[in-house]
């Protein structure tokens, strides 16, 4: 067969049901029009004229027409007269009968039939003229009469439904007839996925897991050879913008199965039973084209612990959801070769029985990417933007701690951004670090109205926090201190913290004497205090909480933590401690905090002078750096350590 032929085979029309709507229509109309009285040319006439044409012997017979219409019949000695020349009918149907010559309208019949009888009486016609009574009925139409609110009924009904089943209702979820079907996005070996494990920076323990999972999809034998079984399931945990979605997407382009993906929320319905059907259909077709991947973004919209009292009524939608996807995953007749992975950032609140081995046998934590894993993270977001040449990857990412993937790419869309707006051939430093200003602190707010005194007191209490800094070992060496408005607050100071993953003692005072620096400064030059010290003191009461509370750091209460990992004593009405207990914490939370801040005075007066001085040049310049420190400080005494854990990182 040629394509020319198969082209032709194709451009048949299509069966279309409007077709038979219309067909049904000219039906109708057709049965209307033959029948009633077709559709004859009649010649109207008036009353009047009629009565001139009964007196003139002309009319042979009238027909009462449902006592409301007359239809008028002339002689044929009549009809070959001049004035009657026109009224001769043209009936474009066929009719068995003779058809009227004339036919009007009239009022009351008993006066009609009065006004014919007078007539005929006055002027003695002979032969008299006929009048006949006829009743016309249109069965076909009057039964369409009764017939159409029903067409006008049915025909809204169906619009109805086929708006409602149809692709604007959002997928297979969103239609009527189809409420419990699922609402998964297929990807197979046809869809274009683009993204692969290459796209995915850092997060190597993460990947290598991952990737073992989709090895085991392509090649099985190599696992099941020596008795290994495939996973059930694999848990993404982390926290947000780390990368656990985009791990995903990488699984969907990297693995030659078919691999459904979809969000918790997409169980979740108004109606009774939905969330549960669409875990079924979910599994049904995963089991259809097995081996296949599901992947359950957002997890703990339906994974959260099931409550032990049934507070919300007889019958908890989300609960049910859950029982159904416990079953799939590892129920009675659990196809192996379907794998979940799922992932959240609030795995604390999931239920156990969806923890447990079985079911994910696999929790993978995808943690905040250390110094480097976030120059990975750079190259990956890097590659699209023109950088100038002497841009140091390095750099940016030791001037980012703490920054999540989600983070790093922002900040490299910012750093173009600003650097189009100051007309620039390319990105350079300085704009990455506008951008990481403009994250960390907000926009920048130079107009903001603002007295020389309150600019001074600003320019104090940021020179306090910045004369801490340096002088204590342990807290984080500086970066830039500005007095230049962002955001909410009125100043800021940057510091390049140390990514530790175990906390001494001195190290948190440290940190905490350096952010009541500022409230110092202000006691120490001007003998006040003002409001401007609201973020550090909520800053530094949480990590006296958090020492006394959850480390156990503090002496008198002893070794003891009240942190519950579990969150199930947030709900509880009692606390975990006594009366006597919580004056004691009240006591030492105040004791420590009240330390670290004579303690930062004494500081602040014994470099009184350095204080003023570095001040000065912040209200002169209102953003200095490390440099300007050294010059009015000298070098850091605690220096070295802090470059070799740098190298170290």
């Amino acid at each position: 067969m040629t394509k020319d032929t198969k082209n032709t085979k194709n451009k048949k029309p299509k069966f279309n049901p409007y077709w038979i709507y219309g067909g049904i229509i000219v039906i109708f109309l057709g049965m209307q029009i033959l029948g009633g009285s077709g559709f004859d040319e009649t010649n109207p006439t008036t009353p009047s004229q009629f009565m001139s044409y009964l007196k003139d012997g002309d009319v042979d017979k009238v027909e009462i027409v449902n006592r409301r219409e007359a239809k008028v019949f002339l002689t044929k000695e009549a009809e070959a007269k001049e004035v009657h020349k026109k009224s001769k009918p043209n009936s474009i149907l066929p009719s068995s009968g003779k058809a009227p010559n004339y036919r009007f309208e009239f009022g009351d019949l008993q006066n009609f039939e009065d006004d014919i009888a007078t007539a005929i009486k006055t002027e003695n016609l002979d032969p008299r003229p006929k009048v006949e009574y006829k009743t016309e009925q249109n069965l076909w139409g009057d039964f369409l009469i009764g017939l159409l609110p029903f067409i006008l009924l049915i025909g809204v009904w169906i619009f109805i439904m086929k708006r409602m089943s149809g692709g604007s209702g959002g997928g297979a979820g969103g239609q009527l007839f189809n409420i419990g079907k699922s609402r998964a996005k297929l990807f197979d070996e046809n869809t274009d996925v683009k993204t692969s494990f290459k796209d995915v920076a850092g997060l190597e323990g993460a990947k290598e897991e991952v990737q073992e999972i989709v090895d085991f999809l392509k090649n099985p034998d190599k696992y099941t050879n020596l008795g290994g079984k495939i996973p059930k399931g694999a848990l993404l945990v982390g926290p947000p913008g780390t990368g656990k979605t985009l791990l995903a997407k990488a699984v969907a382009g990297e693995a030659k199965v078919p691999f459904f993906s979809l969000s918790g929320s997409d169980f979740v319905e108004m109606f009774v039973g939905v969330g549960a059907s669409r875990v079924r259909d979910l599994f049904k077709q995963a089991k259809e084209k097995s081996p296949a991947i599901i992947f359950i973004d957002e997890i703990d919209a339906i994974g959260r612990a099931r409550g032990k009292n049934n507070m919300s009524g007889s019958n908890d939608e989300r609960e049910n959801t859950l029982n159904q996807l416990l079953t799939e995953m590892d129920g009675f007749g659990t196809n192996s070769n379907v794998i979940v992975i799922a992932a959240t950032n609030r795995a604390d609140v999931l239920d156990k029985a969806l923890m447990r081995a079985g079911r994910f046998d696999r929790q993978i934590f995808v943690d905040l990417p250390d110094v480097r894993e976030r120059k990975e993270i750079f190259e990956v977001h890097l590659r699209p933007l023109k950088k100038s040449d002497d841009l140091d990857i390095d750099f940016l990412s030791k001037q980012t701690p703490g920054f999540s993937g989600a983070d790093i790419a922002n900040v490299c869309n910012e750093a173009a951004l600003i650097a189009a707006r100051n007309n620039k051939k390319a990105v350079d430093r300085q704009d990455f670090l506008d951008a990481v200003d403009r994250i960390v602190g907000g926009l920048e707010k130079k107009n903001k109205i603002i007295t020389p005194g309150e600019k001074r007191a600003v320019a104090f209490h940021e020179a306090g926090h910045a004369t801490i800094s340096w002088m204590l070992e342990h807290a984080a060496p500086l970066v830039k201190v500005t007095i230049v408005p962002r955001g909410r607050s009125l100043g800021a100071a940057w510091y390049l913290p140390e990514e530790r993953l175990i906390v001494h003692p001195e190290q948190m005072l440290d940190e905490m004497c350096a952010a009541l620096g500022g409230r110092a400064a202000e006691k120490v030059m001007f003998d006040r205090i003002s409001t401007g010290a609201l973020s550090d003191l909520e800053k530094v009461t949480k990590q006296a909480r958090a020492m006394v509370t959850i480390y156990g750091l503090s002496e008198k209460v002893g070794n003891l933590t009240y942190y519950d990992s579990s969150g199930q004593n947030e709900y509880g009405f009692t606390k975990p401690y006594s009366e006597k207990t919580a004056e004691l914490i009240d006591n030492e939370i105040s004791r420590i905090i009240e330390e670290q801040y004579h303690r930062a005075i004494k500081i602040l007066e014994e470099n009184k002078d350095k204080l003023t001085e570095l001040a000065d040049v912040l209200l002169e310049k209102e953003v200095i750096f490390k440099d300007n420190l050294e010059k009015i400080f000298g070098k850091r005494a605690f220096g070295p350590q802090v470059l070799l854990a740098e190298e170290e990182e």
